[in-house]
């Protein structure tokens, strides 16, 4: 999977309606398949994590998804894979999430956030030592977005309006998906649904207030949805008769050491509140599923849902906030590849659990 930068495969000409339609026959079928709802974590360039899980999944032929949940690079993510299901199935999804993800690569060679020498030396992925991080971490804590970035410049803008015909994605029939973003002004989550999917609904959902102005969509103005929901699960819930829900979580719940550099401290937090809202939905998810365990159900109203983890936590907790917004291809290849090993050992171990039990102890690791 290892290719050439240069090899980008740019949007084919956009399917018809019909072709839309049949897109919904893309995933297989038979006694043997199990369906699965997938809640994608929003982290910058660490997504290219999930880039990997997803690629590993589209190619199981014992895998059908539901319903997609995203936030930030999990809304890039998911609505990549939406697009490259209506446009031509699994194969095609998978050219649409590698070729988005090149071009994210691509378009920050030139730009100021490059590694280090010393950053790649030590080799994880961090540009603690880059003068481009620096100086942007330096402006972002002086001056506003709107001070800083008068031209309003998002490269997410081009490489999705690139990649990404969104009306195709609003007739996309092969899977549900749903983006979260933070209000601003009311100070609470906003699910984007897929007929409200837009460019603006991604670009709010990984809109980051230090860096980004705020996305305006109907008179509303919008921040990146990992504030509130990270991601949001229970649009899955109640929108998916699917009980099975695969995280993807790309923020580390767990450390072994307390930080004590600034910089580290600064990571940490960021972490914990963007893993806050996951919290608060794990512990009620928990909840419920030890009431329906105990044959409560109030009148059918509530039901079991199946929580499944793919996570590199070992990996992640290393990796500082500087890494998020490192496009660097090899350490993005780097993410990618692990995201396919922990899936490939996750479906090893856990695929017969699918339909019948949580392959993740929420009390142990979210309460």
């Amino acid at each position: 999977m290892d290719k050439s930068l240069a090899d980008i495969s740019l949007r084919q000409t956009e399917p018809s309606e019909a072709e839309c339609a049949a897109a919904a026959e893309v995933w297989p079928s038979g006694k043997g398949v199990k369906r699965l709802n997938l809640a994608l974590q929003g982290g910058g360039a660490h997504g290219a994590f999930t880039w990997g899980v997803l690629d590993r999944l589209l190619e199981d032929d014992r895998i059908a998804i539901d319903s997609v949940s995203g936030t930030s690079a999990g809304a890039v993510n998911g609505v990549a894979l939406a697009y490259g299901l209506a446009a031509g199935g699994r194969e095609r999804a998978r050219e649409v999430l590698s070729s988005v993800w090149k071009q994210v690569s691509l378009l920050s060679v030139l730009s100021p956030l490059q590694p280090s020498p010393l950053d790649r030396m030590m080799g994880l992925g961090n540009m603690d030592f880059a003068p481009g991080y620096r100086l942007l971490d330096m402006m972002s804590r002086l001056w506003s977005p709107y001070e800083f970035n008068a031209f309003d410049i998002n490269p997410l803008r081009s490489v999705l309006s690139a990649e990404v015909d969104f009306e195709v994605v609003r007739n996309c029939s092969a899977m549900k998906l749903f983006v979260s973003a933070t209000n601003v002004r009311r100070g609470r989550i906003k699910i984007f649904e897929m007929e409200e999917m837009s460019l603006d609904a991604i670009l709010a959902s990984a809109c980051l207030p230090f860096l980004s102005r705020a996305v305006e969509i109907e008179g509303e103005a919008y921040w990146d949805g990992g504030f509130m929901g990270n991601p949001a699960i229970y649009p899955l819930i109640y929108n998916s008769p699917t009980p099975d829900v695969m995280l993807v979580q790309i923020n580390p719940i767990n450390i072994e050491d307390t930080p004590t550099s600034a910089q580290a401290i600064i990571d940490r937090l960021n972490t914990i509140t963007f893993n806050a809202g996951l919290m608060r939905e794990m512990r009620a998810i928990h909840f419920v599923s030890e009431l329906v365990d105990k044959g409560f159900n109030d009148e059918g109203r509530l039901r079991r849902m199946y929580m499944h983890v793919v996570h590199a936590e070992d990996i992640m907790q290393e990796l500082g906030a500087s890494s998020k917004l490192n496009a660097d291809w090899h350490f993005l290849h780097r993410l990618f590849e692990l995201g396919r090993k922990r899936t490939e050992a996750w479906l090893e171990a856990h695929f017969k659990d699918l339909g019948k039990r949580d392959t993740v102890d929420i009390e142990e690791m979210y309460l």
